[in-house]
């Protein structure tokens, strides 16, 4: 299929040059959306050649109205409302991993890496040419992919997976070669094959993108008054292809000022609030780290919870609110980090990652984080053509702790595990099993401290577990096993047992909310994927699940059901709805390390819909209902949308988001009086938020793009009633679980957050791989122990007399390639 190319072709989106003129036409494409193997309405032809460093791909996508073809202008890797043309790359054949290159007929890029034969990672950034070209037969599209960005065994002679999809976005419709049918499980699995590419380069690779970053940042505070100062830091990244499948990518004095701020969260609860990875060093490649914990829908598995946690590198220092104060840096610095990732012809995946950040100082020169070095270490090896895989992941953290730190941080935390899965019946079916085991070192202050968070609640009654203070070590296990039904047919299912023991703890390089666990969930769902009468796809989904400690008591009993439809206008719907507690259970992290509380049933329903997006103004609604405490907690919230497509190039949307919640228990606290007696506290808490998330996008081209992001945040909250648990928490009956207290003098009656954060960002790429950042941050914040008794309009503008802290930065990358 592939041809050797004598002279490489001009990248002009023309079929003139002489390889064009020789090269197999591929034209037998079919649909997949709205309809699975239906006849695709235009017709699509590819040609395909390579030399010794690339590979080359010409498209002619053929269009008897080529003044409709839809067009939009965005910047790289942002999908707008037009027609696109896709390669898809298996360069190892696995059957397993690939490579996606999309353009749209503006020119706009969009590349993805495939793992695991379905999932997308759409953080890396391939060095590769297209330019496209819009005539009168409809438009084309002609690829210059150099081979040093493809990942490939050594070998004289080599067979790559390969695949196109075309959209045509005004008929939306979705056609591929060969056919790609969305009832079978996977994706590179039903690639066709690019064969008989000979000689291909096997040279060492080296890419080297050293920065310049200047900044201004705020100093000081209203007490001793505010100053700015100018700093300016140098650094790099490298990366090396030591082979045509082993890859080293390093960054030293790594800086992410053009990332886009975390969301303002008010965190209630007795859980960490996750943050989703926005780094670019740390989000390319790293879904080869990924050992998922507590991940029951195989397809989805949105619990975030895992043993590698990259945000835990370059935190906030752990004790800034101990021995810090508003000059303490809110970042570590990450003095260097490294990734070592391969392939072997023989199946076998692996990847080393490494990382130091910098001890940083607090008031008197204490430490608030030690230097820390962080570790990963991965291996992965399919068998069977990839239906088959073993795996296993070990990790470790280690602190160089002091006087200041010791009584508060692990010295050293370990992590292994290892996992198995297997594909049968024609990849329909799959079962899959793993275990971890953990292993935190530290103080026997620092242990105590751990056994007694909300990960843990050692101290806790009624739940078979003792606080031993001596302990200079705490350890764990995990277990867990799935079977499921992924492709074939319009049915599918999973049911998943997880088990952790109490002592389980992997949150200095992992993400775990709690431990002490036992959770049995079984998912169900029916899948539609051809067009016929009101709807293009439609799905329905049925989740139950129970969940116990590990001393057996009920944690939970949930049974959930949602349905999904993609309209014929376009158009999506969805509804579903949840009940909890269905049966007798308990809540062993309410009191926060007291006695077991009494469940009351939650019936939580939700729905939403979002209009065509391709139209100039598009719209949506989410709304969410919680109702419990036997009628006396509801909450409800409403998340609206407008977005506004005035141009090709300009794109705007505004989404407030308005919730009230009654909650009318909330933990207050826990108290301890002259008698040593603890009183474990509730409230009813009345407590509205009102946030405001808005985004603009300017496309002056493919290149060349402003970006502005903000989000004003507000919440206030009231508490009153104030309660403290009976001597019968776990009665059945709500209104005999707690029995009126007075809080200590002094006690919050109330609190207050505001918040205002923004990210403009203008991003020049003025070569391929070199990029240019002009960014300005801009935030305000303020907090109070009691609510505001004013409107939220006043709360919103007096977000503006707060003091700014304003972050200006330049930044400049550029791409060494040898």
């Amino acid at each position: 299929m592939a041809v050797r190319a004598t002279a490489a072709p001009r990248i002009d989106g023309r079929a003139d040059d002489a390889v064009w003129q020789t090269a197999p036409k591929q034209s037998a494409f079919r649909q997949f959306s709205p309809k699975v193997n239906g006849e695709a309405l235009f017709r699509t032809e590819f040609q395909v050649a390579y030399d010794e460093r690339n590979l080359y791909v010409f498209l002619r996508m053929f269009d008897p109205h080529p003044d409709s073809i839809m067009h939009a202008l965005s910047r790289r890797d942002q999908r707008g409302p037009s027609d696109q043309i896709k390669i898809i790359i298996d360069s190892y054949d696995d059957k397993r991993s690939g490579y996606e290159l999309a353009v749209n007929p503006d020119g706009v890029k969009r590349d993805y890496t495939i793992s695991d034969d379905r999932a997308e990672d759409g953080s890396w950034d391939g060095i590769w040419e297209v330019v496209t070209r819009v005539d009168s037969l409809g438009w084309t599209a002609e690829y210059r992919v150099p081979l040093s960005q493809l990942r490939y065994a050594a070998a004289a002679s080599h067979t790559f997976g390969f695949g196109v999809w075309r959209d045509i976005e005004r008929k939306n419709e979705r056609d591929s070669w060969p056919l790609y049918d969305p009832k079978l499980n996977g994706l590179t699995s039903q690639l066709g094959r690019l064969e008989g590419l000979t000689g291909l380069g096997t040279g060492m690779r080296v890419e080297g993108t050293p920065y310049l970053v200047t900044k201004s940042v705020p100093q000081g505070s209203a007490a001793a008054g505010y100053s700015r100062s100018e700093v300016t830091t140098i650094g790099g990244d490298l990366k090396a292809g030591l082979t045509p499948n082993v890859t080293l990518d390093a960054t030293i004095n790594p800086d992410f000022g053009q990332v886009e701020a975390d969301p303002a969260v008010v965190n209630l609860s007795a859980f960490e609030t996750f943050y989703a990875e926005k780094r670019p060093f740390f989000v390319e490649g790293t879904r080869l780290y990924q050992f998922p914990l507590n991940c029951y829908i195989v397809v989805d598995c949105s619990t975030n919870e895992g043993l590698f946690y990259s945000r835990r590198i370059g935190r906030s220092p752990a004790l800034r609110g101990l021995y810090g104060d508003a000059s303490t840096p809110s970042a570590t610095n990450i003095l260097g980090a490294a990734k070592l990732t391969g392939r072997t012809g023989g199946g076998l995946s692996f990847g080393l990652l490494d990382a130091v950040t910098q001890r940083v100082g607090g008031v008197g020169a204490k430490t608030v984080e030690p230097q820390t070095n962080f570790t990963v270490l991965r291996a992965q090896q399919d068998l069977r053509g990839g239906n088959t895989g073993l795996g296993v992941i070990a990790t470790a953290v280690n602190r160089s702790l002091d006087d200041w730190t010791a009584p508060y941080m692990h010295r050293g935390a370990y992590a292994i595990g290892g996992n198995f899965r297997n594909r049968f019946h024609h990849g329909d079916y799959e079962f899959s099993a793993q275990v971890t085991a953990s292993r935190v070192d530290g103080s026997a202050a620092a242990i105590a401290r751990t056994q007694s968070n909300s990960v843990h609640y050692y101290q806790q009654p009624g739940v078979g577990l003792s606080l031993d203070t001596t302990r200079t070590s705490l350890g764990g296990h995990e277990e867990q096993v799935k079977f499921g039904k992924y492709g074939g047919g319009i049915t599918r299912f999973e049911s998943s047992l997880v088990r952790q023991s109490a002592g389980f703890d992997v949150n200095d390089l992992g993400y775990l909310r709690r431990a002490d666990l036992l959770d049995w969930a079984t998912w169900a769902a029916l899948s539609w994927n051809d067009a016929r009468w009101i709807y293009r796809w439609a799905g329905l989904n049925a989740n139950h699940q129970l969940r116990w400690n590990t001393n057996g008591t009920k944690l939970d009993h949930m049974v959930n059901v949602n349905g999904h439809m993609g309209l014929l206008n376009n158009w999506d719907v969805h509804l579903g709805a949840t009940i909890a507690n269905v049966s007798t259970t308990r809540c062993d992290r309410c009191t926060r390390g007291g006695p077991l509380l009494g469940n009351s049933p939650v019936f939580a329903p939700w729905g939403g819909f979002n209009s065509d997006a391709r139209k100039p103004v598009s719209y949506g609604l989410w709304v969410n209902v919680n109702s419990g405490s036997a009628g006396h907690t509801y909450v409800y919230s409403y998340s609206p949308y407008v977005q506004f497509r005035s141009s090709t190039r300009l794109v705007a949307s505004v989404g407030p988001y308005y919730e009230h919640a009654n909650y009318d228990a909330q933990w207050f606290g826990n108290f301890t009086d002259a008698a040593h007696v603890t009183h474990y506290a509730f409230a009813h808490l009345d407590q509205t938020t009102l946030a405001m998330t808005t985004r603009v996008n300017y496309t002056v081209s493919p290149t060349l793009t402003f970006e502005f992001y903000g989000q004003p945040f507000v919440t206030n909250g009231t508490y009153s009633s104030v309660r403290e648990v009976s001597p019968t928490p776990e009665a059945h009956r709500y209104a005999d679980r707690y029995v009126a207290f007075t809080p200590p003098a002094g006690s919050s009656t109330g609190f207050k957050y505001v918040q205002l954060r923004t990210n403009a960002v203008v991003r020049w790429e003025f070569r391929p791989g070199s990029t240019m950042f002009v960014v300005w941050q801009h935030g305000r914040e303020d907090s109070a122990g009691q609510a505001s008794t004013q409107s939220w309009l006043r709360d919103y503008s007096d977000l503006f007399s707060l003091h700014p802290n304003n972050i200006f930065l330049l930044k400049m990358a550029y791409w060494l390639n040898r």
